[in-house]
Order: structure tokens, then sequence, then C-alpha cells
């Protein structure tokens, strides 16, 4: 084994951080050398602000993209729903690794009781208060900013009947609070509990190290709820949700994508089951689908409210 040391670059939250270790865990396994280089990124120093008003998706990644570039680390570990679905020029996907929990969850404060008067539910995701809204229209939705444990901390301090958490986050920190509910009628966020890997598309040692912790599976899924999102999204923020799961004993694919006006009251849903063969184009399909009926109106709307 050659003697490079692969620089794992992370941000420096908690989860990212677990995140990188287990990646260096699956390479050290496999006899490479590794080390971990913390960066802080701008989408963790503004908590003040919603992640959709600061002007750019991937503001999580862009750091470590700079770091790549630049030469400071060999590789990033993200979590996949945070990644644009354009890299940079010269960064690949190298890896993506077997997918943890799908699905979002409530946590709550004992009780569930407000579900059916009026409450207060906090969220820092468009596609999450979307669909929230959707669902329970009298409600109040506010922002939650901050990694898990602020969020957390924020939910307990605060008078609000519950907040809304990715399980996997929550899960992998073993930070899942006992008072929750999981959500299985809200659609996930594209790739939502799957971590990816990026490399250097010229750093041939790096992308053959982590073609070994691939899975191809999930690689399928997030590639076809990717598309989707690209599709439709032309680059802005939108309550978008997508989610693929392969069925082994049938040789299928099954699709569910969404797309919600900001208030909820608008929703267009997108759904498919496939023959494993026709994968490629699946999110393509699905999303023109919506497009064709009211979301190219419904997207050009969500461009001019996130302008104001």
């Amino acid at each position: 084994m050659a003697e490079k040391i692969i620089r794992i670059g992370t941000r420096d939250s908690e989860l990212a951080l677990w995140q990188a270790h287990t990646v260096q865990k699956q390479l050290n396994d496999l006899g490479y050398k590794t080390e971990i280089v913390a960066v802080k990124s701008q989408g963790d120093l503004l908590l003040d602000k919603p992640l959709y008003e600061l002007g750019i998706t991937g503001i999580f990644t862009k750091t470590l993209d700079i770091a790549m570039i630049n030469g400071q680390v060999d590789i990033a570990v993200h979590s996949m729903k945070d990644v644009p679905t354009a890299l940079p020029i010269g960064i690949v996907q190298a890896a993506v690794l077997e997918r943890a929990n799908i699905l979002d969850i409530l946590v709550h404060k004992g009780s569930t009781d407000f579900l059916k008067t009026n409450a207060t539910i906090a969220t820092g995701s468009l596609r999450r208060q979307a669909q929230w809204w959707n669902k329970y229209p009298n409600h109040t939705v506010v922002d939650l900013r901050g990694n898990v444990n602020t969020r957390l901390q924020k939910l307990e301090d605060n008078t609000w009947n519950g907040a809304v958490f990715a399980a996997a986050g929550l899960e992998r920190l073993n930070l899942k609070p006992a008072t929750n509910e999981t959500l299985d009628w809200m659609i996930p966020a594209p790739a939502q509990g799957a971590m990816v890997v990026v490399a250097m598309a010229e750093d041939a040692f790096t992308l053959d190290a982590l073609a070994q912790l691939n899975h191809i599976e999930t690689e399928i899924c997030t590639y076809i709820e990717r598309q989707f999102l690209k599709t439709l999204e032309g680059g802005c923020t939108a309550p978008i949700g997508a989610i693929a799961k392969y069925n082994e004993k049938e040789d299928t694919i099954h699709f569910k994508g969404v797309l919600l006006s900001i208030d909820g009251k608008q929703k267009l849903i997108a759904e498919k089951l496939v023959d494993i063969s026709e994968w490629k184009k699946l999110g393509f399909h699905a999303a023109q689908e919506i497009l064709n009926n009211g979301g190219t109106e419904l997207m050009r709307q969500i461009k001019e409210q996130l302008k104001k």
C-alpha cells in the first residue's frame, strides 16, 4: 500500500466529525493512512439567517470545496442532502455510503395533543415547513438553525411544541430523544440519510480507495432523487422532497417526489414504479411530469418569493 496519507476535510460540528470519522475508519480498515482536517464553514457561522436567505445552495460544502481545490485536503465528507446537484469543476463524487434512516421525526416535549389544536413547530427547512403547513395549516412554523445539539437546546429553551429533525443525524450521535414521533407522511429531502465523499477528479489514488466504500444501491437511489431535484430546481432552493427505494425481490424502483408552494397550499406529486433497467432517467421523467402539471409556474412563483 502506498504511503500517501488521505486528508479528510470536514466541518467541525459534532455530526460532521462523526461522518468524517466513519469514513476514516472504513479507509483505515482497508489499510489506508488518513488524517482529519476540520474546517469551519460560513453556514455554521451565520446562524441568524435562514439557509435559503444566504443566497447560495451548498453553503456547507463551499469552504471544503475551496480547501480541496487549494490542496489543503484530499477528500470531503458531507451529508449528501447538503451537497449541490452540480459539483465544482475538478471535484467528483467518489463514494456514497450505505444509507441510514431516511425519515424526518418530530421531537416534542412529552405529548402530541397539540397536533389536534394550534401549535408552534420549529424547522429551518423550507421542505419541512411546506409539508407541515400542508398537513397542519393552522400551525405556526418558526425558523430553527444551528447544529443538532444547538437545535435540541433551542427547542428545550423555547415554548415551541416541537421541532422537526432528520432521524439519521440524531441516531448517529445517540441524541434521539424518547419523546419523538416518526413523520412517515413527510417526504424526505433528496438523498436524506446518505453520506457522500467527494475528491479531486485527477487524484487516482484517492478515487481508487474511495471506490471500495461505495454502496451501489444507495448510489442509484440518491442519483434518482438528486436528478429529480436538479431538473425541477434550476439552482434555487425550493420545497422539494424525493425518495427512491429499490425492491430487490421484484428488481424494481419505487419513486415518490413532491414539489410544494412555500405556504404548503399547493402540492404536486409524482409517483412511479419502474423496472431497475429504467433508473437512469427516472428522476428526470418524474420532474418533467410535475413541471408539465403546474410545476413550471409554481417554481417561478417560489423563485419570486425567495427574491423578496
